[in-house]
C-alpha cells in the first residue's frame, strides 16, 4: 500500500510541476483601472499570481495598487499619465520627488520588484495634435537622471510607450517604415537617448484597429493565418503583427538605432462593442499569437524571443470610447473577474480555463428595467440616451453583444448599467417613473445584465464615481429611437 501510495504522490507532484507555469516569462499584461467598480487589489494581485503572470504594466503609481505587489516578486512597469509630464519636465527637483515617493519608497527588502516606468503613455498619438511633443522628452531625461541619482538607474529604465502611429510605410511595406514627419525630430533623440541609457523601445501593436480603420484589409492578415501575405523584397510577411513590428526596425534604422531593444506594451483582441470584437475573435487571435511567442521565432528582422504585454486584464467601463465602442472591452478578464475563454498561454496546446478572481463580492442579484405598464412613453428616447450617457452602452452598438434585442429589452439594458454603476441606489432606477427593479435576470443567450461588484472603500468608490463623471461629459451615444 505504502508503495500504491509513494506512485500516487509521485504522480501528483509530477502533474504540479507541469501545471504551475502556464505563462511564459516573456508574457506580461496590462493592469488598467479605468472602472466604475474595481477590483481590490488584493483580488487582482492574487489573480495574476494564481494565473502565472510575473510582469505586469501599470498606467499611474497609485501606492494603494503598488503596495499590493510588493514581495511578489511580479516585475513591474509603473506609469505616469500623460497629464504629468509638464510638471515633471519643468523642474528636475519635481522628477527627484516622484522618483523618491514612486520608486525608492518601495524597494525596501521584501518589496516591489520595478524594472521600467513609462514616462507618459502613447503620447505623440495624432489625435493629440502635437500637445505632449515638447514635454515628453523632458520629462523622460529628468525620470532617468532622478533614478540614476537614486542609484536606480542599472535596475529601473524609463521608457516611454508609443502607438504605432508613430511610424508609417507609404508603400505598406515594412522595408519603407519611418517615422511620421511631425514627430521625427523628436523620435531621434528619445531613440537615442533609450540606446544611451541601455533602455528598450515600447510600442503598442493593434492589428484589430488595422482591420477595423480600413474596409479593404484582409481579415485573416489581423490573425496569424498565412493569408493574403504580404512580399517584401525577399521577406514574406503573414499578418499584420510581424510586419508592423518590423516597420518599426526599419524606421528606428533610418534613425540609426537598429539594434534598439522593443518591447510589445500592448498587444489584443476586444470583445464587444464592434461586429469584428467578439470571444471568437479574440480566442483566434490570441491561440495564434501565443503559437508565435511560444515559437519564439521572432519576426523576420528580429529573430529570437519576443517581450508582450497582453491588453489588458480587465474590461473597463469609464474609458473613452471616442477611439470605438470596443475600448471598454479589451480585457481577457471581465469586469469582475471572470476568465472570458479558454486560452493556450504556452502556445504549446495548453488550452484551458484562466483563473478567476477569488473573493469577489456582487451586489443584491436585481435589475433595472422598463416597467411595461409605464406612462410617458413618449419620455424613453430621452431617458435611455440620458442613462447611456451616464454609464456604459457601448454593447448596444451596432454588430455588438446586445444589439439583436427587442426595443423594452433594449431600454431594460440601458437603465440596468445606470442602475448598476450607482449601485442599485433606489433613487438610479427611476426614469420619470419608466423603469422598475425585478429580481429575475433579463439577461439573453448573448447579451448579459450584470450585477456589480461590492468595492471595498469608501474613498476608492467615490474615486471611482468621480471617473464616471469626468467621462461620461465628454461621451455621446446615439441610438435609434
Amino acid at each position: 500500500m505504502a508503495g500504491v501510495m509513494a506512485v500516487l504522490w509521485a504522480g501528483a507532484l509530477i502533474q504540479v510541476a507541469t501545471s504551475v507555469k502556464v505563462v511564459a516569462d516573456n508574457i506580461g499584461v496590462n493592469w488598467g483601472t479605468m472602472t466604475s467598480h474595481p477590483l481590490h487589489p488584493r483580488i487582482v494581485v492574487q489573480l495574476l499570481k494564481d494565473n502565472g503572470f510575473e510582469k505586469v504594466k501599470l498606467f499611474d503609481s497609485d501606492p494603494w495598487m503598488v503596495g499590493y505587489l510588493a514581495g511578489t516578486g511580479i516585475e513591474v512597469m509603473l506609469g505616469i499619465p500623460n497629464d504629468q509630464l509638464e510638471f515633471l519636465s519643468q523642474d528636475y527637483g519635481n522628477a527627484k520627488d516622484w522618483v523618491k515617493e514612486n520608486c525608492t519608497s518601495h524597494l525596501h527588502k521584501g518589496g516591489v520588484n520595478i524594472k521600467y516606468v513609462a514616462v507618459g503613455n502613447e503620447p505623440f498619438l495624432t489625435s493629440y495634435k502635437g500637445r505632449f511633443l515638447k514635454t515628453t522628452f523632458p520629462a523622460l531625461k529628468n525620470i532617468q537622471k532622478a533614478l540614476n541619482e537614486a542609484g536606480l538607474g542599472n535596475k529601473i529604465k524609463a521608457v516611454v510607450p508609443q502607438n504605432a502611429d508613430v511610424y508609417e510605410s507609404k508603400s505598406d511595406k515594412p522595408s519603407d517604415g519611418v517615422f511620421r514627419r511631425d514627430v521625427k525630430a523628436v523620435m531621434a533623440q528619445i531613440v537615442r537617448f533609450l540606446k544611451e541609457n541601455g533602455a528598450p523601445f515600447v510600442v503598442n501593436i493593434y492589428p484589430f484597429i488595422s482591420l477595423t480603420m480600413n474596409s479593404k484589409f484582409p481579415s485573416d492578415f489581423a490573425f496569424f493565418d498565412g493569408g493574403h501575405p504580404i512580399q517584401d523584397d525577399n521577406v514574406q510577411y503573414n499578418n499584420v503583427f510581424e510586419a508592423n513590428f518590423d516597420t518599426l526596425i526599419y524606421a528606428l534604422k533610418d534613425l540609426g538605432t537598429p539594434n534598439l531593444t522593443i518591447l510589445v506594451g500592448e498587444v489584443g483582441w476586444p470583445t464587444d462593442g464592434h461586429k469584428k470584437a467578439n470571444k471568437n475573435s479574440a480566442k483566434k487571435f490570441y491561440d495564434g499569437l501565443f503559437k508565435v511567442l511560444a515559437s519564439k521565432k521572432g519576426t523576420p528582422l528580429r529573430p529570437g524571443e519576443m517581450d508582450v504585454y497582453l491588453f489588458g486584464l480587465f474590461d473597463e467601463d469609464t474609458k473613452s470610447i471616442e477611439p470605438g465602442n470596443f475600448e471598454r472591452h479589451w480585457g481577457i478578464f471581465d469586469f469582475d473577474g471572470k476568465p472570458k475563454f479558454t486560452m493556450d498561454i504556452s502556445g504549446k496546446g495548453g488550452d484551458k480555463h484562466l483563473v478567476a478572481a477569488k473573493g469577489v463580492k456582487y451586489l443584491p442579484k436585481q435589475w433595472c428595467v422598463l416597467e411595461s405598464y409605464a406612462s410617458n412613453q413618449d419620455l424613453i428616447g430621452q431617458q435611455t440616451s440620458w442613462a447611456c450617457a451616464r454609464s456604459d452602452c457601448t454593447a448596444l452598438q451596432d454588430g455588438a453583444s446586445c444589439s439583436n434585442l427587442d426595443p423594452d429589452r433594449t431600454v431594460s439594458y440601458a437603465f440596468n448599467s445606470y442602475y448598476q454603476m450607482n449601485n442599485q441606489d433606489e433613487d438610479a432606477c427611476d426614469f420619470e417613473g419608466l423603469a422598475t427593479v425585478v429580481s429575475k435576470d433579463p439577461s439573453t443567450m448573448s447579451c448579459r445584465f450584470n450585477t456589480q461588484i461590492k468595492v471595498d472603500g469608501a474613498t476608492r468608490l467615490s474615486f471611482a464615481q468621480g471617473a464616471v463623471a469626468a467621462i461620461s461629459s465628454l461621451v455621446t451615444l446615439f441610438f435609434l429611437f
